[in-house]
């Protein structure tokens, strides 16, 4: 397995709609940059937020998640309560390669602000916007800016297709749109 360059990742944006909307450079001027890097892609996080509430005293449960431990939000930035946390949604949609996986990692930019990014890999033949955990780690509110960078996607290329993919299993996330809640 094989981290892949700008190079690749240009090629498979461009001519097999591996990230749409692609940025082929890295945007830096005044934002939290975003687009093609060395070996990856900074993906930009939406305008559209489910920030967490305690605000009905419910369990987080990931088997029978409550919709009412959000509160919806839309707009240029995002408030993110103290030891709390937001979901999110990519503007990029992705269409991963039968041959590849990959890892995706928070910039350091909000790290360097106790702002952790969670994302889970993008399994192969997997598609859809990427749902982004926001996790503000200290006692402030923190922000977050929309159609900014908040993450870095690295890509690994097998050197043989896998078995089963996440499309053949049929994958409960798959072609997901939005910010998805957990299901099962």
């Amino acid at each position: 397995m094989a981290i892949k360059s700008d190079r690749w990742i240009r090629r498979m944006a461009l001519e097999n709609g591996m990230i749409e909307p692609f940025e082929d450079r890295q945007v830096r001027a005044g934002v939290v940059s975003y687009g093609l890097s060395s070996y990856g892609y900074d993906i930009r996080v939406a305008d559209e937020f489910k920030v967490f509430t305690n605000l009905f005293n419910t369990v987080v449960d990931p088997k029978n998640f409550d919709p009412k431990s959000f509160v919806d939000m839309k707009g240029d930035t995002c408030i993110v309560p103290p030891n709390s946390f937001a979901l999110a949604r990519t503007i990029e949609y992705f269409r991963i390669p039968r041959d590849v996986l990959t890892v995706c990692l928070g910039k350091s930019t909000y790290a360097r602000c106790g702002i952790i990014v969670n994302v889970t890999p993008f399994e192969p033949e997997w598609e859809g916007h990427v749902t982004i955990e926001i996790s503000n780690t200290t006692p402030l509110p923190a922000k977050i800016y929309a159609n900014e960078g908040i993450a870095q996607v690295l890509f690994f290329q097998s050197d043989e297709s896998c078995e089963v993919s996440y499309r053949d299993k049929q994958g409960k996330y798959q072609a997901q749109r939005g910010v998805t809640l957990p299901k099962i």
